[in-house]
C-alpha cells in the first residue's frame, strides 16, 4: 500500500500550482478507473502476503501438533500398525487386540467399544479384507467422534472467560497463554487474579500477564474472589476490553465450597455483565489420562462447562485422552498446548490432531 501512495503523490514538477498530476512508473494517470487498478493491485498484493503468513502459521501449529503427539502416536498407531502387519485377514482376534491397544492408551473402554462398533460395520459394508485397509476405516471412526455434534463457534464481544480446574494442571500457564492469543489477535484483554487461595497463584500470574502485555485486576491472598471478578468487570467497561479471562481457585477436595464460589462468582458475572458473551474453560492435564475423564465429570456437576483446555499434550503417551473427552463428555476440545512456551496453546482442529496422531 506504501507503494501505491507513493506513486500517488509523485508530482510533475511541471504543472501550474492549481494542477495537481499524478504519475505512475509508467506515466502519467489521467483518471481515476487507472488509480483504482493500481489500488486493486496493491491490495491483492498485501492480501497474498497475509494469506501465505496465515498458511505459514497454520503450517507451524501442525508442525507443533505433530510432534508434540510423538509419543501418544508411538503408543497407539505404531501398536496398531505392527498388529495389523501380523494378520493375514480380518477377523474377531484382530479387533480383540486392536481393542486392547485403544483401552490402554486411554481412549477408554466406552469410547473403544464405540470406535470398534463402527470399525466392524465399516468392515461388513465395505467387505473389506485386507487388514492394512482397518487402519484407514479406524482413523475415519475417531474423526466422526471428533466431529460429533460440531457447533459452529462465533466469538462475541465483549466476552468473559472463567477458568477452572485443579492445581497443577496447568491453569495459569493456559491463562497468559490465552491473553496472548487474543492480544496478538488485536484484542484487548484483562486478567483477572481470583484464585485467592494460592498466593503463588496470583505472583504467576502477574508474571504471565507481563509476558502477555496485558493487564491485571488483583487483590491480596484470601481476599473474596467474587469481588475481583466485579472489579474486573467495571474495569473491563471503563476500558473498552474486549476479553476477561478470570481464574479461580481449584479445591477439588472440598466440592461444596469449590461449588459455592464458583456459584457465587458466576452470580456476579450475570448481574454486573449480562452484555457480555460468557464462557467457562476447564482446563485438563493430558498426562493424568482417564483420571481427567474424572476431575471433568466433578466440575461438570458445578459449572456450564462450554470446552476444555488440554495441557501437556507433547509430555505423554495418552493423548488417546482428547477422543474420549469427546466422545464421553461432549464438551468440545477448544485448546491444546504442544509446549511450554507462550505461543504453545493453540486451538483445536479435529482433522489436524486426527491427521497428526496418524503421521499424516
Amino acid at each position: 500500500m506504501a507503494n501505491f501512495f507513493k506513486k500517488l503523490f509523485n508530482k510533475n514538477e511541471n504543472k501550474p500550482d492549481d494542477v495537481e498530476i499524478l504519475k505512475s512508473e509508467e506515466g502519467e494517470i489521467e483518471n481515476v478507473e487507472a488509480i483504482e487498478d493500481m489500488l486493486n493491485e496493491e491490495i491483492e498484493e498485501e492480501s497474498n502476503v497475509e494469506e501465505y503468513n496465515s498458511k505459514e502459521e497454520k503450517g507451524t501449529f501442525f508442525r507443533k501438533l505433530k510432534d508434540g503427539l510423538f509419543k501418544t502416536r508411538k503408543n497407539i498407531v505404531e501398536r496398531i500398525n505392527s498388529v495389523v502387519s501380523s494378520f493375514k485377514s480380518v477377523d474377531e482376534d484382530l479387533f480383540d487386540e486392536l481393542e486392547e491397544i485403544l483401552i490402554t492408551s486411554d481412549v477408554g473402554v466406552e469410547t473403544t467399544m464405540k470406535l470398534m462398533d463402527g470399525v466392524r460395520k465399516k468392515v461388513k459394508e465395505e467387505k473389506i479384507n485386507e487388514p492394512e485397509a482397518i487402519i484407514n476405516v479406524l482413523k475415519e471412526q475417531i474423526l466422526a467422534i471428533m466431529s460429533e455434534n460440531k457447533e459452529s463457534y462465533e466469538e462475541k464481544y465483549p466476552m468473559i472467560i472463567v477458568v477452572i480446574g485443579v492445581n497443577g494442571v496447568g491453569k495459569t500457564t493456559s491463562i497468559g497463554k490465552l491473553a496472548n492469543i487474543y492480544k496478538k489477535s488485536g484484542r484487548k484483554v484483562l486478567i483477572a487474579a481470583a484464585d485467592t487461595f494460592r498466593a503463588a497463584a496470583i505472583d504467576q500470574l502477574e508474571i504471565w500477564s507481563k509476558r502477555a502485555e496485558v493487564d491485571i485486576i488483583k487483590h491480596q491472598e484470601g481476599s473474596d474472589p467474587a469481588a475481583i471478578i466485579y472489579d474486573a468487570i467495571n474495569a473491563a467497561k471503563s476500558r473498552k476490553v474486549d476479553v476477561v479471562i478470570c481464574d479461580t481457585a481449584g479445591r477439588l477436595h472440598n466440592k461444596k465450597n469449590l461449588m459455592e464460589e464458583l456459584k457465587k462468582v458466576f452470580r456476579v458475572i450475570d448481574r454486573e455483565y449480562a452484555e457480555a458473551h460468557k464462557e467457562v474453560y476447564l482446563v485438563l492435564d493430558a498426562t493424568t489420562g482417564q483420571n481427567a475423564i474424572t476431575q471433568a465429570k466433578v466440575f461438570k456437576e458445578v459449572a456450564d462447562i462450554t470446552g476444555i483446555v488440554l495441557t501437556k499434550l507433547d509430555g505423554t503417551a495418552k493423548g488417546g485422552i482428547v477422543i474420549a473427552i469427546k466422545s464421553e463428555l461432549g464438551i468440545p476440545v477448544k485448546y491444546v498446548g504442544v509446549g511450554e512456551k507462550i505461543d504453545d496453546l493453540q486451538r483445536f482442529n479435529e482433522e489436524d490432531f486426527v491427521n497428526a496422531l496418524f503421521g499424516e
